[in-house]
């Protein structure tokens, strides 16, 4: 892989993660479908626990790592109704390892609004993505995710 090819892969997966956080935000179901690979494992365990105080905000939505692009697509989709997020993400670590796969790590920070009933009215996080990359049919998708978290903050509902 030459020098513009390896810029390009990255300038690509830089996309590919912008489209997963509009998906995220906006609960696109078919946009989050078209980010994952098809053999795509979400672990997003742990990530509503706040590493200082143990205090959780929705254990039931993150305690299973999800695997498959459908059923993750699917699953997230439905975890999201109710809630307004927004995700932001910083300077990304991006290794090309070879021309079909790549790993990154994206430090982040997020805001959850929750629904009336919730135990919280809002939750802020930050920690970083650690991903892999594939490239299938000529486009790069996520192909692993793992959520970990530095700091949550909750607000009381």
């Amino acid at each position: 892989m030459n020098e513009i090819e390896r810029l390009t892969a990255i300038a690509e997966i830089r996309q590919v993660k912008a489209r997963y956080f509009r998906a995220i935000d906006e609960k696109d179901e078919a946009l989050l479908r078209e980010v994952f690979a098809d053999d795509v494992e979400l672990d997003y365990r742990g990530s509503t626990t706040d590493p200082a105080s143990g205090v959780n905000a929705a254990d039931s939505a993150t305690g299973d790592v999800l695997r498959g692009g459908e059923q993750a697509a699917r699953l997230i989709a439905a975890s999201l109704v109710g809630l307004v997020s927004v995700h932001h993400a910083s300077e990304p670590e991006i290794e090309i390892l070879d021309s079909d796969n790549a790993r990154a790590i994206w430090p982040m920070v997020d805001r959850l609004k929750f629904p009336p009933g919730s135990p919280f009215s809002e939750m802020t996080g930050y920690g970083h993505y650690r991903e892999t990359y594939v490239r299938e049919g000529g486009r790069w998708r996520i192909r692993t995710l793992r959520l970990t978290r530095l700091r949550l903050d909750f607000t009381p509902a």
